[in-house]
C-alpha cells in the first residue's frame, strides 16, 4: 500500500478557526491493519485507512481523543504550510 508520508487531521472547535494538526506515518500498524501516523510530541496518534477513515488512538492514560472532521493527505513538502 503507498501510504502518504503525514495528513493534516482536521478538528471542530469552539474557535473561529478548525484546530489543524500535522501527524506524519510511522512503522506502526493500528488493529484495523491501516498505517498509524503520529504528531510531532507523540501524543496525537491516528490510526488512517486508504480512504481516510480515521481512527484515533490514545497514547496515554485518561485520553479522550476527538474524531477528526477530516484527515488531508499531504503532498511533500506541503507540512508547515503559512498560507492559513
Amino acid at each position: 500500500m503507498n501510504c502518504p508520508e503525514s495528513y493534516e487531521l482536521i478538528f471542530r472547535t469552539t474557535a473561529a478557526e478548525d484546530d489543524v494538526v500535522v501527524v506524519h506515518l510511522t512503522a506502526r500498524s493500528g488493529a484495523g491493519g491501516y498505517p498509524v501516523y503520529e504528531d510531532e510530541s507523540g501524543i496525537v496518534r491516528a490510526e488512517v485507512s486508504e480512504r481516510g477513515e480515521v481512527r484515533m488512538l490514545a497514547s496515554g492514560g485518561h485520553q479522550a481523543p476527538r474524531v477528526p472532521l477530516l484527515a488531508r493527505p499531504l503532498t511533500h513538502g506541503a507540512a508547515g504550510r503559512t498560507d492559513r
